[in-house]
């Protein structure tokens, strides 16, 4: 059974036959083959009846052709890594980022017959491993594809961060005149099940055919390969670990449904920007500050809060509608007072501290109960905030970064790109997985 990985093999047992890709194994008791699914099975060769080749791995080469057709609006695709980027490595069983930008488009050929595709490699990284420094980097290739004429700009992301990106790209880019939108897979690029071309090709078809000039995520509706949804890029979160429609809107509607294969956008909530009002300009983020993200708990210690004394400024999701352990009831809650007192000394050396929903859904209100209203007395910031804790972690860096920390307490809670609502929906409450 000398078979090489990539081999396509059927596997015949007692009881049934099985056809997948050869994949190497260490438990020399057992054949591993990849099945159609995506999914490996080891089985024992005691039970094994016959194997058979059913033909040799063939290494596929891409080369790169863009459309050069004038008649269609010229679409950059900037990649950053990531699992659309990647392929299986079928010696380990594990996925890492390999496609350049010219494979990764001819994977795909019917982007070339909706715009003239420019294909430029940025990075090739899992989002994981992304800093502030990277999202300067981002903007300034985004900016400088869009002044040599790009009518619109795809992101290809690692989804674990790609909302991160995606708010800091959203306040980075001021006076934005084209749409840009960030998509990833679930599922690596080279595998039956990926959802890497759909993703792709739904988001160039939405910003060939659209009139949003923002910032945006293409990911799948839901499991099926029907329709895309176009998220918010300041209102959208990965809320699940591997679901391919695992990015949902939080406190806000999807924007649109996109179907490239039907050539339709059907638009649920046209909130985006249109227009803008002055050129592109980009305010970026000063690398040297550093911000901190605490989530709260039970039990906790004023160390933990202490830790981040040397921060410029410290996200806090608090329980409820902004809940921290700051109060001293017994013997047990002594520690609480102690918490008290460093978040307030951490104010008053200029830390600047946010509270964010830890619930996700919701907005923080920090005036009904007292402990909440002792908090704000000592400059403890956050109340009416409705962004998610990664938003809100994006938006105090960006702040921080471009203006005076006097200003903050004023432009935090103001909207300044669709990242704070006026009034939450009940149907706004919407993450639905079965």
């Amino acid at each position: 059974m000398n078979f090489a990985n990539g081999d396509k093999i059927e596997v015949v047992t007692k009881d049934r036959k099985y056809e997948g890709t050869f994949i190497q194994s260490q438990n020399k008791e057992n054949i591993t083959i990849k099945l159609g699914s995506g999914y490996n099975i080891g089985i024992n060769k005691k039970g094994i009846k016959r194997v058979k080749l059913i033909s040799k791995d063939k290494k596929e080469k891409f080369f790169f052709t863009s459309n050069v057709n004038r008649n269609l609006k010229k679409i950059s695709i900037l990649h950053t890594g990531g699992t659309v980027a990647s392929e299986v490595d079928y010696k380990t069983g594990a996925v890492f980022p390999r496609f350049n930008p010219e494979e990764l488009v001819n994977m795909f050929p019917e982007l070339n017959d909706v715009a003239s595709i420019n294909s430029r490699f940025i990075g090739n990284m899992w989002s994981q491993d992304m800093r502030i420094a990277h999202y300067n980097i981002l903007a300034k290739e985004i900016k400088k594809e869009i002044d040599n004429g790009a009518k619109g700009i795809i992101i290809t992301h690692g989804t674990d961060m790609l909302h991160y990106t995606a708010a800091a790209l959203s306040f980075v880019l001021e006076n934005l005149n084209v749409p840009v939108l960030l998509t990833g897979s679930q599922r690596s690029s080279d595998r039956g099940g990926s959802d890497a071309g759909m993703n792709l090709l739904n988001a160039v078809y939405f910003a060939v055919h659209s009139d949003m000039k923002d910032v945006a995520i293409c990911m799948h509706n839901s499991i099926s390969d029907d329709y895309c949804a176009i998220l918010p890029g300041l209102k959208t979160r990965k809320m699940h670990t591997s679901r391919r429609d695992a990015f949902k809107p939080i406190n806000s509607k999807l924007w649109a449904l996109v179907d490239y294969k039907k050539g339709e956008i059907k638009y649920v909530d046209k909130s985006f920007r249109k227009d803008n009002h002055g050129n592109l300009q980009l305010r970026l983020f000063n690398e040297k500050i550093k911000v901190g993200l605490l989530k709260s708990y039970i039990n906790m210690d004023s160390k933990q809060f202490l830790f981040f004394k040397n921060y410029d400024g410290l996200i806090i999701e608090a329980s409820g509608m902004g809940n921290l352990p700051t109060t001293s009831l017994d013997k047990y809650t002594k520690e609480h007072k102690k918490i008290f007192d460093v978040l307030k000394n951490l104010i008053k050396k200029k830390v600047v501290v946010v509270l964010a929903p830890q619930t996700i859904y919701g907005r923080i209100n920090l005036n009904v109960y007292s402990n909440q209203r002792e908090m704000q007395e000592i400059g403890v910031l956050g109340h009416l905030n409705d962004m998610t804790p990664e938003t809100t972690f994006i938006k105090l860096y960006w702040l921080l970064s471009n203006f005076k920390k006097n200003e903050i307490k004023d432009l935090l809670i103001k909207n300044l790109r669709g990242e704070i609502n006026e009034r939450l929906m009940a149907d706004e409450f919407n993450v639905e997985f079965s």
